[in-house]
C-alpha cells in the first residue's frame, strides 16, 4: 500500500494539513491546535483510508511539537525540517503565493519528493531539562538587561527596574530546579559528569550539551553531530572567478554553538592538546575565528565520543586534526 504524505502548517490556535497520496492532493483542512483538532484530524484520516503516514512539519514551528507527538503516538511517521529547505523547494517550483493552506501543500510535497529523515520525541527528562536551561537562558538575559538600564535610569524609573531586578534574581532558584532534576535521574547525572571531564566543560555547559544533544544514538558518527550543531565547514568556490571564504555553516542548532564558543576560548590558551591544534591552525594562516570554530567543532566531536563509549575524557589521547 502506497505511503500518504500529509504536510501541516502549524499557528497557536489552529493548523492546516493537505493530505498528498500517488501526486493527488486532497482540499486542505483546518483543525484547532488542541486535543480536539487531533481527535478530528484523526478521525479524518480513517475517513480517507489512511494506513500509513508520514507527516511533516517545520522544524522552527514552536506550536507544532504536541500534534508531532500525538502523530507518533498513533503510529505515524513524523519528518520535522528546516523551514530553509521547504523554502527553496518552493522557489525551485517557482512558487508565489504564501498562505497557510499552500504552506501545507508545499509541505507534503516536499516530504514526497526528499523524503526527509524521521523524527522520534526527545526523552521526557531530556524535555524538561531543555524548558529549565532555557528558561534560566531567558532570566539570565533579562537580568544583565536590567543592570545595564540600571546604570543609566533616571531615580524614578531606576526604583521600578531595580524592583524587576530583585525579581528576576529570586528567580535563580531555577538552578536548584535544574540541580535536583539531575540528582533525580542518575543517567543525566553521570552523563553530566563524563562530560565534564573535558578540561573547560563545567556543569552548566555539560547540561546544555546533554538538553541540546538529547540521543547521541540518534548521529551515526561525529560528523552528523557537528552538522546538527552548523559547526561544520561551508566553502564556496566554483571555477577560477568564485573564491569565497570557507566559513561555518551555521546551520544546526545555535545554542550548541552558543554553548560552546567560550569553551573553545578557553581551551585555546589552556588546555595543551587544543592549545598545540590551535598553534598549528594559526601558522598555517588561519584567523582567530576560524581557529575557535575548528575547536567548537573538536570539542563537539570529544563530546560524542565520551557520551557514545561511556568513557571519560582522557588527556594522553590526542585526537587527529578536524
Amino acid at each position: 500500500m502506497a505511503l500518504t504524505v500529509l504536510g501541516t502548517d502549524i499557528s497557536k490556535k489552529d493548523f492546516h494539513v493537505s493530505l498528498l497520496s500517488e501526486s493527488r492532493a486532497t482540499k486542505p483542512k483546518k483543525f484547532t491546535n488542541n486535543t480536539q483538532g487531533f481527535e478530528s484530524l484523526y478521525n479524518w484520516l480513517k475517513q480517507q483510508s489512511v494506513v500509513e503516514l508520514h507527516a511533516g512539519r517545520s522544524a522552527t514551528s514552536i506550536y507544532g511539537e504536541t500534534l508531532a507527538e500525538f502523530l507518533y503516538g498513533e503510529g505515524f511517521q513524523v519528518s520535522t525540517v528546516n523551514s530553509a529547505r521547504v523554502k527553496w523547494f518552493a522557489k525551485s517550483e517557482l512558487l508565489r503565493t504564501k498562505t497557510e493552506s499552500v504552506d501545507a501543500a508545499l509541505f507534503a510535497r516536499f516530504c514526497a519528493a526528499m523524503k526527509p529523515s524521521l523524527w522520534t520525541p526527545t526523552a521526557p527528562k531530556v524535555k524538561e531539562l531543555q524548558a529549565l536551561l532555557r528558561r534560566l537562558e531567558s532570566v539570565t538575559e533579562m537580568i544583565a538587561s536590567e543592570q545595564n538600564r540600571l546604570e543609566t535610569a533616571r531615580p524614578n524609573v531606576a526604583v521600578l527596574t531595580q524592583e524587576h531586578l530583585d525579581y528576576l534574581q529570586q528567580q535563580q532558584l531555577i538552578k536548584k530546579l535544574i540541580s535536583d532534576h539531575f540528582n533525580q535521574h542518575q543517567h543525566l547525572k553521570q552523563q553530566r559528569e563524563l562530560l565534564t571531564s573535558i578540561p573547560g566543560i563545567g556543569d552548566l555547559i555539560a547540561s546544555i550539551l546533554l538538553a541540546e544533544i538529547g540521543d547521541v544514538s540518534d548521529c551515526d558518527n561525529a560528523r552528523q553531530l557537528a552538522a546538527y550543531a552548523g559547526l561544520t565547514p561551508s566553502e564556496r568556490s566554483s571555477g577560477t572567478s568564485v573564491k569565497g571564504k570557507t566559513r561555518l555553516s551555521c546551520t544546526g542548532n545555535v545554542r550548541l554553538r552558543k554553548a560552546l564558543y567560550m569553551p573553545a576560548v578557553v581551551e585555546m590558551r589552556h588546555n595543551p592538546l587544543l592549545k598545540a591544534m590551535s598553534d598549528r591552525l594559526l601558522g598555517r594562516g588561519k584567523v582567530k575565528m576560524q581557529v575557535i570554530g575548528a575547536l567548537m567543532r573538536k570539542l563537539v566531536h570529544l563530546a560524542f565520543g565520551i557520551l557514545k563509549f561511556q568513557k571519560p575524557f582522557d588527556p594522553n589521547y590526542l585526537l587527529a586534526t578536524p
